[in-house]
């Protein structure tokens, strides 16, 4: 039952819910956002633990609170009432019934006010392989595409294969980002913080990016993205980690390996949609961010950018966003057979283990590749 599970609810009123649910060693626990479509009637956000991890049982859930829109953040009913009419009340819990399988999960409800619901929701296709055709297939072609480009317009992001677009945080199974917030960054900060120079103040949002970004890039799971502003960059990222023996066996056998670059129109992207930097929100998002390279002195020769989302399956988020006059993501998937000349063109643009990794482990990186090329 782990992850992220959205769909659409009906009952005493309908509207969008979305599950994030983690499992724990004897049971599963989450949060659980119904977004109403009657704007008089408040989003509201509640907690849950099952009892176990059987295949269907009953709990009471925890407190249920109201969204402040204001903050976007759960509220007390007493700070948001005034916003809506007076026959408008909010459940304090409610008693949930719920069963499910690996495809569904099946909800019903009723609050202590008697307002009850009930939905059965697919699980998330986050998993399955990508849905995106590659524009393009060749590196010459690549280049000349790329160099075409409006500049600064869009963001390119290199994979060792032609994955579904995910964060590393979703790839563990986890979807729970309030308690990744509570338990996780927390843990994090108070670890780190002996062996940072800078003390991070996670009060502020500059501050705040800076520390996701930098546990980012020392192989923490995060909700971020991690792109670049460079092509070429991206492009090392996608065929690093891919040896010289698999582009050799790729060439000789023949076979259709691809490492992707994707392609994100992030000008367009900011220009049509709420960009959120509020981590737990009520709301699927997918956000541009660009942090402070504090403690990160990778993130300057990398020409980083990251995006930020609560989404499991960004690809089919992205997808529900775009229409046949607007797409924002693109995929360009180039030969595993390519990586020799690939990447001996990337070194005469100084894109090199050592340069995009200033330290020992990028020098020795570049040395390796270097000395023990054949």
């Amino acid at each position: 039952m782990k992850g992220q599970w959205i769909g659409d609810y009906t009952g005493s009123s309908s509207g969008t819910i979305i599950i994030n649910i983690d499992e724990k060693r004897s049971y599963f626990q989450g949060i659980a956002y119904l977004n109403e479509q009657d704007t008089n009637i408040p989003t509201t956000a509640v907690s849950f633990r099952t009892p176990d991890k059987s295949r269907s049982c009953q709990f009471r859930t925890s407190q249920i609170f109201p969204i402040n829109l204001d903050s976007g953040m759960p509220d007390l009913w007493e700070n948001v009432k005034h916003r809506y009419t007076n026959d408008i009340t909010v459940s304090q819990s409610a008693d949930v019934e719920v069963s499910w399988n690996e495809e569904n999960v099946s909800l019903a409800w009723t609050g202590d006010n008697g307002v009850s619901g009930r939905c059965r929701l697919k699980c998330s296709k986050a998993g399955q392989p990508s849905n995106l055709t590659p524009l393009l297939n060749d590196w010459e072609s690549y280049k000349a595409h790329v160099n075409d480009l409006e500049k600064s317009r869009y963001l390119f992001r290199g994979q060792n294969k032609p994955w579904r677009l995910r964060t590393s945080f979703h790839r563990t199974g986890r979807a729970d980002l309030t308690r990744f917030l509570n338990e996780d960054i927390q843990s994090l900060h108070k670890q780190l913080s002996a062996r940072t120079n800078h003390l991070f103040d996670l009060n502020v949002p500059d501050q705040n990016g800076a520390f996701f970004n930098l546990v980012q890039h020392h192989g923490y799971p995060t909700p971020l993205l991690d792109w670049s502003y460079s092509p070429y960059v991206a492009a090392f990222f996608a065929y690093r980690g891919i040896t010289i023996e698999d582009a050799q066996q790729s060439l000789s056998e023949n076979n259709e390996d691809k490492v992707r670059i994707l392609v994100l129109d992030q000008a367009r992207w900011k220009e049509d949609q709420n960009q959120v930097m509020l981590l737990s929100h009520p709301s699927l998002y997918f956000s541009i961010g660009e942090f402070l390279a504090i403690e990160n002195e990778r993130m300057i020769p990398q020409q980083a950018a990251s995006t930020l989302t609560n989404v499991d399956d960004i690809e089919s988020f992205l997808e529900s966003k775009e229409s046949e006059q607007k797409r924002y993501l693109f995929a360009i998937d180039l030969p595993v057979s390519d990586r020799e000349k690939v990447v001996h063109e990337l070194r005469y643009m100084g894109i090199t283990a050592g340069s995009m990794f200033p330290g020992l482990d990028g020098a020795c990186e570049q040395l390796k590749e270097q000395n023990f090329e054949i």
